[in-house]
């Protein structure tokens, strides 16, 4: 793995592999035959790491590129926090797999999905295009290590959500 993480730091490679994790995530949730709530517990953790882990390392490092649009950088972080509240809002569902948890999952899918392909549209390509490949190696470096802190501390469960979400 250690080998496998040093070839493949690029913030953007890893950012990606992420939204593909929470897409997959995403069809456990929606299946009957999946560990639902075991599922709803792994994004909850990701979605929460890789937020933080964003606008901490890299959301400030890429506003100071200039062909990075600034604007939609800001909107990230916007975004960032609808989904967050679409996240608190399923983890507060007593019953998996009831009508208002699945009407619940699909808000937050939707606001989650829409995040993912506005980011990888415009900042993610615009980081491709214009940060150094040795800038993001090191902010590869750096979301990881703050993603993992996150995750250590246990950041998806119901009361960190609210903390996050409560600001």
């Amino acid at each position: 793995m250690a080998a496998e993480q040093q070839q493949n730091q690029d913030v953007v490679a890893v950012i990606l592999k992420d939204h593909r994790t929470m897409e997959d995530l995403f069809r456990r949730m929606r299946s009957v035959e999946a560990d639902r709530a075991g599922a709803l517990a792994k994004f909850s953790a990701l979605l929460i790491a890789h937020g933080e882990a964003e606008e901490t390392e890299v959301y400030g490092a890429l506003k100071r590129f200039k062909d990075v649009d600034n604007a939609e950088v800001e909107h990230g972080s916007e975004e960032h926090a609808e989904g967050n509240e679409a996240l608190l809002a399923l983890l507060e569902v007593s019953e998996v797999g009831s009508d208002e948890w699945d009407e619940r999952l699909e808000a937050l899918a939707k606001a989650v999905s829409h995040h993912l392909d506005e980011e990888e549209r415009t900042i993610l390509n615009d980081a491709r295009e214009n940060v150094p490949d040795e800038r993001r190696a090191e902010l590869g470096t750096a979301f990881l290590r703050e993603r993992e802190r996150h995750l250590a501390a246990d950041c998806g469960s119901i009361a960190n959500v609210r903390a996050v979400v409560r600001g």
